[in-house]
């Protein structure tokens, strides 16, 4: 007897609608957990360093010293733990930043080079145009290598502008395009008013900034620790080098220009000094006065590095104003 062919066990389709339909479901969630654009940019950009808070307007003054005795025509003293402005003086005011440029400077380098130990020889191309602007330098030679960590020190420090021109080729191939990720930064930071247009803080007619635009900066700058580290410094030296055998020594000339860091009711923990014609005697500086710590920026003092140092004058009256409230 002939038999029946068999006929063909049909698969179940289940499993597969059912892995079809988890997988729908994964990707409903995934998509509506996932960050939005903006707050992923936010996050990686807060992996760095911390977002820095609007700062908060002055209510009244909270420092016993008029402005209007201050020799800088512009100033602004913000406590660091709240962002509150507590003394301001054309704040708004465009003014020439001069040195205090490599605050910028100084902390894109150290958020845009993964390894600071890294060896970068300095070309002997930076080095004409420096020396016929009288800007001033670290003391390193055409083709001495050093380290990343020796020219932000550099920047920092004496005001080097050969660091400055050497960190900013070796992170964005040219100086000019190194000043378009400053504005980059400053624009991200909400630095409104502010172009730069190179490096240094050498004087250019749109490489402006304000007072109020400096203070965003350096309290954003200073919530990382390696620049709050370098900004505090007093002096540093560098190992030896091709071209120092015996290494460089060099110094703050905030803290050389400053009899003594003390003030009433604590001291003065770091700055940056500047200077050029059109900016006058500049500093943007830290100081501690009881548990508190405050930033001060001064712009437009008359005087250059020959006379008394307004700047330094004034950041002493403001801060100490603040140790007598």
């Amino acid at each position: 007897m002939a038999q029946r062919p068999r006929r063909k066990k049909r698969k179940s389709k289940s499993p597969i609608l059912l892995l079809l339909l988890l997988l729908v479901v994964i990707a409903v969630l995934g998509y509506k957990y996932l960050p939005e654009p903006q707050q992923l940019a936010e996050k990686i950009s807060g992996d760095r360093t911390g977002a820095v808070s609007q700062l908060k307007p002055e209510t009244q003054s909270a420092v016993s010293v008029s402005v209007g005795r201050l020799n800088s025509s512009q100033a602004i003293l913000v406590r660091l733990k709240d962002q509150k402005i507590l003394m301001a003086k054309n704040s708004e005011e465009k003014i020439y930043p001069a040195s205090m440029t490599k605050i910028m400077t100084a902390i894109l380098a150290i958020e845009n080079l993964p390894d600071l130990r890294e060896k970068i020889q300095l070309p002997p191309t930076i080095f004409q145009g420096l020396y016929q602007a009288n800007a001033s330098m670290t003391g390193f030679q055409p083709e001495e290598q050093v380290s990343a960590m020796d020219l932000l020190y550099g920047v920092m420090l004496p005001s080097g502008a050969e660091s400055c021109v050497g960190l900013a080729e070796r992170i964005a191939g040219s100086e000019g395009k190194f000043a378009l990720l400053m504005n980059q930064k400053a624009a991200e930071l909400g630095m409104n008013h502010t172009h730069f247009e190179n490096a240094t803080g050498l004087h250019a007619e749109n490489h402006y900034t304000t007072v109020k635009d400096l203070a965003v900066l350096l309290s954003y700058a200073l919530q990382n620790d390696l620049f709050r580290e370098v900004f505090t410094a007093s002096r540093y030296s560098t190992p030896p080098t091709n071209k120092h055998p015996g290494g460089i020594t060099f110094y703050s000339t905030m803290f050389s220009a400053l009899s003594s860091p003390k003030i009433a009711g604590g001291e003065i923990l770091g700055g940056k000094t500047g200077y050029t014609d059109e900016a006058g005697l500049c500093l943007a500086s830290l100081a501690q006065v009881g548990k508190e710590q405050y930033i001060l920026i001064t712009a437009g003092a008359k005087g250059n590095h020959d006379s008394e140092q307004y700047n330094i004058s004034d950041a002493l009256a403001v801060y100490n104003s603040l140790g007598k409230e």
